[in-house]
């Protein structure tokens, strides 16, 4: 356990949302961790809070309310003092890295990158763009460049993809030492409850959940509209599919039709109980990055889920072929198979909850960032002397948006006086 004086300050893009989204969750995650190793939690954000902004407050974390490019965040870090901050995602370490560095030299500045947004917005572009997806194009796209920076700026990234890890690994000079590896982490009770799910026979229906705000979701949503349900509902006649998530826009709620048994029903309270009653979970992704959310919501609950490569990377089940659609027509064929075939389903069943167990528990994931945070406290300046880019690109950061911020303030002093 650590002093109970340790704070922690975690800046967030947005106020989590753990019931909505799978960011959310695992923000969730990240705050729980803290907690549990005796730290004090305060959680700050420029964002508006939603309806589906949870009470962190009840959970015992301080909150506060912070503005882009003011001066009251350098007062509001300078009192609180944390040994650690946590950026939520690489925007927010560009939109106040360079401040906490400024007005704390000495603390621990750690990214949590939620998903590598360059790759998952690199691929959505080539998929528009019609081009073919590499590691050249990914490198030389603008966002890229930003958040690879803001990687080596900070002093850890958290990386929630093995996939994504390793990919880092193999296309970037990033070293090894600024990497620390932390998926989604899977409690004991989580991960054993097998027995207690409803069986094969019990259960009906395709389900799909995803977050309205995040294009992948939008993308697979018409997918299945338009090219992935009307091969199934051609085969299984009696069968519904139900589209379930916050945020859903007008054009996905238009497709609600059950004449077609394809139902948009918007956010469900209870994902855990939907997904229980469900038969089989599709998530035909066609871009992203990260960890799907869905995935691991639908396995921890005895769903098994058909989905594409992109859907399944780092999750460990891209070597199951039986789950895996490599173009419509495939995901279709393999999604009506698991609907029907009991055997194929009890054993995608049985080896989602043996995946979580074995590569997902929170003791042994966690237990990394455990000793992470430990190498860090022993030596942090030689950590830091270790990664001259870093060094040079924290230089940098610091001077040319610094001034870009003073302006900013200014400019907006002024337009308040007239």
């Amino acid at each position: 356990m650590n002093d109970p004086l340790q704070k922690v300050l975690i800046i967030g893009l947005i106020w989590p949302e753990p019931n909505a989204t799978a960011a959310g969750t695992r923000t969730l995650q990240i705050i729980q961790f803290f907690k549990e190793q005796g730290y004090h939690v305060t959680f700050s954000s420029a964002s508006t809070k939603t309806s589906y902004s949870t009470s962190l407050n009840e959970l015992g974390v301080e909150t506060v309310q912070i503005t882009l490019n003011h001066p009251s965040f350098d007062h509001f870090i300078k009192e609180l003092k944390p040994q650690i901050v946590v950026f939520d995602r690489f925007l927010t370490e560009e939109y106040f890295g360079w401040r906490v560095a400024q007005q704390l030299p000495q603390t621990i500045r750690i990214i949590d990158t939620q998903d590598l947004h360059s790759l998952r917005r690199s691929r959505e572009k080539a998929i528009k763009e019609g081009t073919s997806f590499t590691s050249k194009y990914w490198l030389a796209q603008d966002i890229t460049k930003r958040e690879l920076a803001s990687i080596f700026r900070s002093d850890i990234s958290l990386i929630i993809s093995f996939y994504e890890l390793e990919w880092l690994r193999s296309h970037t000079p990033i070293d090894e030492s600024l990497l620390c590896y932390l998926p989604f982490v899977i409690k004991d009770s989580e991960a054993t409850a097998m027995d207690a799910e409803l069986a094969f026979e019990d259960r009906s229906d395709f389900v799909f959940i995803g977050n309205g705000k995040h294009p992948p979701n939008i993308d697979a949503i018409e997918n299945l509209k338009t090219s992935i349900w009307p091969i199934i509902e051609k085969i299984l006649p009696e069968v519904s599919l139900h589209i379930y998530g916050p945020y859903l826009p007008p054009k996905i709620e238009a497709f609600h039709n059950p004449v077609e048994r394809f139902f948009v029903h918007g956010w469900v309270e209870d994902a855990e109980e939907m997904m229980r009653k469900a038969r089989v979970n599709l998530a035909p992704l066609r871009y992203g990055a990260g960890l799907k959310g869905k995935i691991f919501l639908a396995a921890s609950n005895g769903t098994p889920s058909v989905t594409t490569t992109i859907a399944a990377e780092g999750t460990h089940l891209h070597t199951m072929s039986d789950l895996i659609g490599t173009d419509s027509n495939d995901f279709a064929k393999k999604a009506i198979n698991l609907y029907q075939d009991a055997d194929l389903w009890q054993r995608s069943k049985e080896e989602g909850y043996n995946t979580l167990q074995k590569f997902f528990g929170k003791k042994e994931n966690e237990r990394r960032l455990i000793n992470t945070l430990q190498n860090l406290k022993n030596d942090l300046m030689a950590h830091r002397n270790q990664n001259i880019v870093g060094s040079m690109l924290l230089h940098h950061s610091m001077a040319s948006t610094k001034y870009l911020s003073k302006w900013i303030t200014l400019k907006q002093e002024m337009e308040k006086g007239g």
